[in-house]
């Protein structure tokens, strides 16, 4: 009998300060990320988004400092998020992300969300530096 083989598929795509900025002409659930093919994974797959949070000045600072947590108890709450960390890093101007959802359709959920909330609006001239990753199930 021989073992199951695991095929992954890793796409990476970067979302730069600019995609992440808010547009009035545009939801702030929508970061620039392109959709992946599915078809091309063969299915389901789990959104990966590493990268890190910059604030401008310290008045920026305080802001995410003040909405974070509440920002990070929703996001664990959400259907389809497999964990969310958000961590200070030495630099009081920077925050590390780490996200993970069980799909597409859970990270998009997300993204809405966070487009409407009080955290999304609050932080929104905050710089984010991010890349998403697809990695197939």
């Amino acid at each position: 009998m021989t073992s199951p083989r695991v095929i992954s598929v890793d796409v990476t795509y970067l979302v730069t300060e600019a995609l992440a900025r808010a547009d009035p002409e545009r939801s702030r659930g929508d970061l620039g990320v392109e959709a992946v093919d599915r078809g091309a994974t063969g299915g389901e797959v789990e959104v990966l988004l590493t990268g890190k949070l910059v604030c401008r000045d310290a008045a920026d600072a305080g802001i995410v400092a003040a909405l974070l947590p509440e920002h990070i108890e929703l996001t664990r709450a959400e259907p389809g998020c497999l964990s969310f960390e958000v961590t200070a890093t030495d630099d009081p101007l920077v925050w590390a992300v780490e996200e993970r959802f069980a799909s597409e359709d859970a990270f998009a959920a997300h993204q809405a969300r966070v487009g409407a909330s009080s955290w999304g609006r609050n932080t929104a001239a905050v710089g984010r530096h991010y890349e998403v990753r697809r990695v197939a199930r």
